[in-house]
């Protein structure tokens, strides 16, 4: 049985690949939080939003290209879901947000304010990515974990467990952050006035991303002696380093919360 229909309100949007013809759907019969009649978002196609289930897009929310809504997702205030991504279960996307590429947000997850999910992300559990975050490539980020700020996640990074990964911190490559004390952003410090970002990996040792480099922690104090020898920048790195060993926790407390799904 069909829960919407279009009410015959077109608007035209401009993508990277063309214009786009969305329209206006109508609630036709009463779904959870939404009564028959009442006037939902703009959704390309059917395909877009399933006659399953007690999934809606509302306000000025925005589904388009292959993206699927189901379950009891819900899509709204400004958000866009595009190109191939699917948003389900009891997922939540809304303000600002956009969920694209091969990006899939399911379980209770969130994703507000003006974050963006993308690339072949993954955000499940009870997880929320919002201010101003970034999660793309092969991101996970799910059970209790936050992303917020500026905070980047990306490459095959997993944030999980009750982590928190905010302010300027760029968790990347193979991270492995389930718990406050699994990453440390420093900043602005060195000869680039800039944030450095020290977080476990996969091999319960430290990465550390600082600008254009991306290593070990080894390699990371060998690269800022020969850069910078014993000068001020150096020092400075050094006792961020000495800091970050302090602080991050290795030796993989928190990873029973680690889910093998998704």
């Amino acid at each position: 049985m069909e829960k919407y229909k279009f009410t015959g309100k077109t608007k035209e949007i401009k993508t990277v690949l063309g214009l786009v013809i969305l329209h206006q759907i109508e609630a036709v019969q009463d779904l959870k939080g939404v009564q028959a009649g009442e006037l939902g978002g703009w959704i390309e196609k059917e395909e877009n939003l399933s006659h399953k289930g007690d999934a809606w897009v509302c306000g000025n929310a925005q589904v388009y290209g292959n993206a699927q809504v189901y379950g009891n997702a819900q899509v709204y205030d400004n958000a866009r879901v595009y190109d191939n991504a699917q948003v389900y279960d009891n997922a939540r996307v809304c303000n600002d947000a956009w969920v694209c590429g091969n990006a899939r947000v399911y379980d209770n997850a969130q994703v507000c304010n003006d974050a963006w999910v993308y690339g072949n992300a993954r955000i499940y559990g009870n997880a929320r990515v919002y201010g101003n975050a970034r999660v793309y490539g092969n991101a996970r980020v799910y059970n209790n974990a936050q992303v917020y700020g500026n905070a980047w996640v990306c490459g095959n990074a997993q944030v999980y467990g009750n982590a928190q990964v905010c302010g300027n911190a760029r968790v990347c490559s193979d991270a492995c952050v389930c718990n406050k004390n699994h990453a440390l952003t420093v900043g602005p410090v060195g000869s680039r006035n800039d944030y450095t970002t020290f977080f476990r990996d996969k091999d319960n040792g430290i990465t550390v991303r600082c600008g254009c480099f991306l290593g070990k922690m080894n390699d990371f104090i060998e690269e800022v002696r020969k850069t910078h020898g014993d000068n001020k920048y150096a020092q400075a790195y050094r006792k961020a380093a000495e800091l970050a060993e302090l602080q991050i926790d290795c030796m993989g407390e928190g990873d029973k919360e680690k889910s093998e799904h998704g």
